[in-house]
């Protein structure tokens, strides 16, 4: 007889104000003692999913039943007292409280400057950690702790709070390959003492490892649910995307030339004024992709932005073919043959309320091309412009005069590569080019990247995907506290040593 589920979810349906339907009737279940995997593609319900079960949206239809009791939350609360609570991809964390009172903010009864209760929660919690075979530090602000260890205050966080299902999004996304095997023997000890674990994660290689079962959505619908060791990668991604998925890149050999970027005792300062970026010296060369990997914060976004001519550089060289463009602003830079890829694509890439067209020319659209007397803009050319764009890279937009917000991350992301390369750049700088994007976009964009390297094009590639930067790179530095603990070809070290140089080992050739 097969086992009840603890948690069951019946025909959730969540329509949003706008009319948007993020959940079309979701039929979702787990089992106690599990780690059940939830995939989909950017946008597809996964996050919307468990909000409504962790109690922090409610749904518009559909039922809920923990323990086979129909249970209606009205606030996470609700949820965390019938054993359900989650830790979210952003953290919850009250920067200058140490991590004990973090843990017991918001708690009945746990006085933020009450001896006895900071007592009693020590307790507990040494005893959690000690179960876990996990320690952090509870008694400095969790500002000052690394990332991995702050999401190990957010897990415990959770489970001093009792929880019998433990909801994780995204969880790996800021971790070095070390942190992640830590945080998914906690997750198997968690396993073994009869919780409930619910992965959300678009990382294939991950869900594999570390769940039994895993359910995939597309578009707010459920595909289906299938145990980890029948399935594949491949299969997986086909699920998710509704047609076959190649994984793999193919980037055939070849010899980069001269330097196209040189970057010389780089030094820059970040939003606080400390030095984030630490003298640092390293070329990109034609025909090659140079990527950089690392945990976010290490100073990867203000090297970008000094490059890119969005951040003052206090010291140092940067070069562009043989000629000095040190501290030289964005326009200047797009004129020699730089093109930037942004880390944020709704903040930096993209004017939310415009439309496709006017998107498509951001930029552009000082170019004579684009300009008619007495410099109003030719339409007619932005919309050809927007047109052929959209077409060559298989962007799906409702029409061109639609604003871009109504297109997938993914969509807008390939809008973004589609305008920043149609300049027929030199250098292309790509920041975070598949975050947040699905399956069938990232391997677009990927493909696209190499092909630039394939007709000699310098690539300088930042991304937090570790896998991306393997794949992608000829040539790859780890960056940690503002500078380059290495710089190696991605065949010649293993990803044991990769995890040792993002958490400030350097490499020893």
């Amino acid at each position: 007889m097969e086992e009840a589920p603890i948690i069951e979810m019946k025909g959730i349906i969540k329509i949003y104000p706008d009319g948007t339907k993020a959940l079309k009737g979701v039929d979702f279940s787990v089992k106690q003692g599990e780690i059940h995997g939830l995939l989909g593609e950017n946008g597809a319900g996964k996050t919307t999913l468990m909000k409504i079960l962790s109690g922090m949206l409610h749904p518009t239809d559909g039922k809920i039943f923990v323990n086979n009791k129909e249970v209606r939350f009205k606030t996470p609360a609700d949820a965390l007292a019938n054993g359900i609570g989650m830790v979210h991809q952003h953290f919850t964390l009250v920067d200058v409280f140490d991590g004990l009172h973090n843990i017991i903010l918001g708690m009945e009864g746990h006085g933020l400057f009450s001896k006895i209760d900071v007592e009693k929660a020590m307790k507990k919690l040494q005893k959690l950690m000690d179960d876990l075979n996990f320690q952090v530090p509870l008694d400095v602000p969790v500002e000052t702790l690394p990332v991995g260890v702050q999401q190990r205050i957010e897990i415990l966080k959770t489970l001093y709070r009792d929880v019998d299902v433990l909801i994780l999004d995204e969880p790996t996304a800021v971790l070095t390959p070390i942190e992640v095997k830590e945080l998914f023997d906690v997750l198997k000890k968690l396993k073994s003492q009869g919780k409930t674990i619910i992965f959300i994660s678009h990382k294939l290689k991950e869900v594999m490892e570390i769940t039994d079962r895993v359910t995939v959505l597309r578009k707010g619908e459920l595909i289906g649910t299938v145990n980890t060791n029948e399935t594949s990668p491949k299969e997986l991604a086909k699920m998710m995307v509704g047609r076959e998925v190649v994984l793999r890149i193919e980037k055939p050999p070849k010899e980069a030339e001269n330097p196209v970027l040189q970057v010389q005792d780089l030094w820059v300062k970040g939003d606080r004024g400390q030095d984030a970026v630490k003298g640092l010296t390293f070329n990109v060369k034609a025909g090659e992709i140079f990527g950089i990997a690392g945990v976010e914060g290490n100073g990867q976004t203000e090297l970008i932005e000094a490059i890119s001519g969005l951040r003052k550089i206090e010291k140092g060289k940067v070069i562009l073919n043989g000629k000095e463009i040190t501290g030289r602003p964005p326009k200047e830079l797009y004129d020699l043959g730089v093109a930037h890829i942004p880390e944020d694509r709704i903040h930096m890439g993209l004017v939310a309320e415009m439309s496709v067209t006017e998107n498509s020319i951001l930029g552009l659209h000082w170019r004579e091309t684009f300009r008619g007397p007495i410099g109003m803009l030719r339409w007619n050319k932005a919309k050809e412009h927007a047109a052929k764009i959209v077409k060559d890279f298989e962007v799906l937009v409702p029409s061109i005069d639609a604003p871009v917000k109504s297109l997938s991350g993914g969509n807008q992301q390939k809008l973004i590569v589609a305008r920043e390369t149609s300049k027929q750049p030199e250098f292309i700088i790509a920041s975070q080019p598949t975050r947040g994007v699905d399956v069938a976009s990232t391997e677009y964009i990927r493909n696209y990247l190499i092909k630039l390297r394939d007709e000699n094009k310098a690539v300088l590639l930042v991304s937090a995907d570790l896998d991306e930067v393997l794949q992608l790179s000829d040539r790859m530095a780890i960056m940690y506290e503002g500078k380059f603990v290495g710089i190696v070809k991605p065949e010649e070290v293993t990803e044991e040593q990769i995890g040792l140089m993002m958490g400030g080992i350097k490499h020893e050739s």
